[in-house]
């Protein structure tokens, strides 16, 4: 069973759908007691970083999140939580990996980055067994985390920034997954299947 996180902030519904096709048993969920049971968890993420951890934090979720041993997955913004902090609206994040998430610089790129964007993934992990190198995926999204330690796939846009990460038994993603065709549904399938064994 995978769970999804409700935090009144996330793209839930198609994510679900995703998983839904790829025959994933899973509740969408606020509770913590709820999520407990699960084999694995994704954190989606849509709106404003401010907003969701004031959700996350009214919901009682940021010590699970922080504590969990389960096969962890952030989507974008849920990737972004996972740093220290975000100039947007100078939010503190759960600081589960260091480094802070910037705007992208509106002078010299479109803001918001929305569309298909080149991954390169940099260490080999996992998550992205039988996916084409250089595969591209889909963006949508104003700030971005800086390559860091963490670090496992980057792309570009006026500059490199992170794509994907990992640590330890988390995982985050700055593009959608579920809205990325066959190498998105590939992903996804690699986290459950893969996510607990890694």
């Amino acid at each position: 069973m995978t769970g999804i996180i409700d935090y009144g902030a996330g793209n839930t519904a198609s994510v679900s759908y995703a998983l839904e096709k790829l025959g994933v048993d899973l509740i969408i969920s606020s509770s913590v007691e709820e999520l407990e049971r699960c084999d694995s968890i994704i954190l989606p993420g849509v709106g404003s970083a401010r907003a969701a951890m004031d959700n996350l934090r009214a919901r009682g979720l940021t010590e699970f999140i922080k504590t969990t041993g389960k096969p962890f997955l952030g989507i974008c913004l849920g990737m972004q939580l996972l740093a220290e902090s975000s100039e947007e609206g100078e939010t503190e994040c759960l600081g589960i990996v260091k480094g802070s998430c910037t705007s992208f610089d509106k002078t010299v790129s479109k803001v918001p980055l929305m569309g298909w964007n080149r991954v390169e993934v940099t260490v080999s992990d996992p998550i992205f067994d039988g996916i084409e190198p250089g595969s591209y995926f889909y963006f949508a999204h104003s700030f971005k985390l800086p390559v860091i330690t963490e670090t496992i796939a980057k792309s570009d846009n006026s500059g490199t920034y992170t794509a994907a990460l990992r640590k330890g038994n988390m995982w985050g993603v700055q593009f959608h997954p579920e809205k990325s065709s066959d190498q998105g549904l590939r992903l996804l399938k690699n986290f459950i299947e893969k996510g607990g064994a890694a």
